[in-house]
């Protein structure tokens, strides 16, 4: 796996470098922000302030903003710190965990039935049955169906209020913390990601799954978008957020190559 992490490096390197074309189709993972993107009930959303835009006294075109936002909204990575003491920051994620072969398991038909579907370890080995085996060492992408709504926060999240009054409200998918430890424990991932707001579901109390996998350093990335392009293997998975020094998540900016 490190050899293939290695060529693929170097092959995206050489490519920039020379001018060349990525062989492959590159697919965009990562929904725009905007005041439409999609934050926790509870966290400051996004927000893009204009500072210039327009020619210059001198005759040149100009345009600047400022934005400000939470560390957790739109598209965006949990880096370990978030759920685990002493554990990783954004910025201390090696960049080896961020890159990497890619498996997308659709759980779509069982959570259109039930918006509070915990993906279960039957789920997994299911895909496996019919896939074959998880790789190690992959960075493993969910699909719930859930990001067709995306940015409408009531069919996304189950709500439009906001304030800790509604998290109560909150009614998503996610990964189950059984499934979240099997994964770490018999399959080594990289990291997790799925279209929802959350890698727990949204009923969660205990965050028990970001628990499972941020003691381990396994971050999860949330939000993702445009899961439904993929394949169920067969593409390679990059995920740069955002290098906050000690920050506990950032914004991600995430892309598969088929």
């Amino acid at each position: 796996m490190m050899k293939n992490l290695k060529y693929l490096i170097l092959f995206l390197v050489t490519s920039f470098t020379f001018g060349q074309e990525i062989q492959g189709e590159i697919i965009d993972l990562t929904h725009a922000f905007s005041r439409e993107s999609v934050y926790w009930v509870t966290a400051k959303e996004f927000q893009l302030e204009e500072v210039a835009k327009g020619k210059t006294e001198n005759g040149f075109y100009y345009s600047a903003n400022n934005f400000s936002t939470a560390e957790h909204g739109g598209t965006h990575i949990d880096a370990p710190i978030h759920f685990a003491e002493n554990k990783q920051t954004v910025d201390l994620i090696p960049l080896k965990n961020l890159i990497g072969e890619g498996v997308k398991i659709d759980v779509s038909s069982k959570a259109s039935e039930n918006p509070d579907y915990l993906i279960s370890v039957e789920d997994l080995q299911a895909w496996e049955r019919e896939n074959s085996e998880i790789p190690q060492q992959s960075i493993v992408l969910l699909q719930t169906g859930f990001g067709k709504y995306y940015p409408d926060a009531k069919k996304y999240l189950g709500t439009d209020e906001r304030g800790s009054d509604a998290i109560k409200e909150l009614h998503f998918p996610g990964l189950s913390p059984e499934a979240a430890k099997w994964l770490i424990t018999n399959r080594n991932i990289k990291a997790v990601g799925l279209d929802t707001a959350s890698i727990d579901y949204g009923q969660s109390t205990d965050f028990a799954t970001h628990v499972a996998l941020m003691t381990q350093n396994v971050p999860a990335f949330e939000n993702v978008a445009n899961l439904e392009l993929l394949p169920a293997r067969g593409f390679q998975i990059i995920a740069l957020p955002m290098k906050i020094q000690g920050g506990s998540g950032g914004p991600l900016r995430i892309i598969a190559i088929k």
